[in-house]
């Protein structure tokens, strides 16, 4: 009796412990099955240039002006582009002045428009009806404070790099007027503008259609950026002596 009953006891313990095996097992399991969605969020985090999140449509603002970068109304894109072309080229290839065009153009309408008045009594027609034209105030309030505001901001900008506390910051902005002026060098502010203005209709357009080839390049170009980063910053601004702490904590709260 006393062997049968050492039997049955060994085959309960068994039966225990691989019940207690399968348990970790299948939660073995599904932990790696948890897992599993996350590796694959991971995954499908891809770089995106400048860091977006949203579509580049929304990164224009959406509306009309992401509407007319983009090309989503081409009529008025093309339009808009080659009004652009008329003016860069009045006013650089054939050297007309601003002062000299307006002019010109407000000769022509007047005299259009006296003969026109005139000539209605003549021919027996009715005279053309000018429009009244007066500028809205509230546009011209929301322009001016708009404008305000961000030349308030780059003022803010420029006394914080100014005050030497990021030097990362004051470097790249360094950079960034370096080249400006040698663009400048090249060439005058309204061919620059044109410039600007051309590669803003082509550009957002051409980086949204290909926009899964574009992302990867610039990826690694971005990983490179960094690492040469490194590089300058172990060998170079690590060894520029800082100001110490004390000091910026007491300009922080004259501030």
């Amino acid at each position: 009796m006393s062997d049968h009953e050492d039997k049955h006891e060994e085959s309960l313990f068994e039966k225990i412990s691989e019940k207690v095996k399968g348990h970790d097992l299948s939660s073995s399991s599904s932990d790696s099955d948890d897992d599993k969605p996350s590796e694959s969020s991971m995954k499908a985090k891809v770089f995106r240039l400048f860091g977006r999140e949203r579509p580049v449509h929304d990164v224009f603002g959406g509306g009309k002006q992401a509407d007319i970068f983009l090309w989503r109304n081409k009529k008025i894109s093309a339009g808009a582009l080659g009004v652009a072309t008329v003016i860069w080229v009045l006013f650089e290839l054939l050297e007309y002045h601003l002062l000299t065009l307006v002019c010109h153009l407000l000769i022509l309408a007047l005299a259009l428009l006296f003969l026109w008045s005139n000539a209605a009594t003549f021919i027996h027609k009715s005279p053309p009806r000018i429009p009244e034209v007066q500028i809205p105030k509230d546009p011209v309030l929301e322009f001016a404070q708009a404008l305000r505001f961000e030349i308030n901001r780059g003022f803010a900008v420029l006394r914080d790099i100014a005050s030497g506390r990021d030097l990362k910051k004051f470097l790249s902005v360094i950079a960034g007027l370096w080249v400006l002026s040698i663009v400048g060098s090249w060439c005058n502010f309204l061919t620059l503008f044109y410039i600007v203005f051309v590669l803003l209709h082509t550009l957002p357009v051409l980086y949204e259609k290909y926009e899964d080839k574009v992302d990867p390049l610039t990826e690694k170009a971005w990983h490179e950026i960094k690492k040469q980063y490194a590089v300058f910053d172990a060998k170079v601004l690590s060894k520029i002596p800082k100001r110490p702490l004390k000091e910026k904590e007491k300009e922080k709260k004259k501030d």
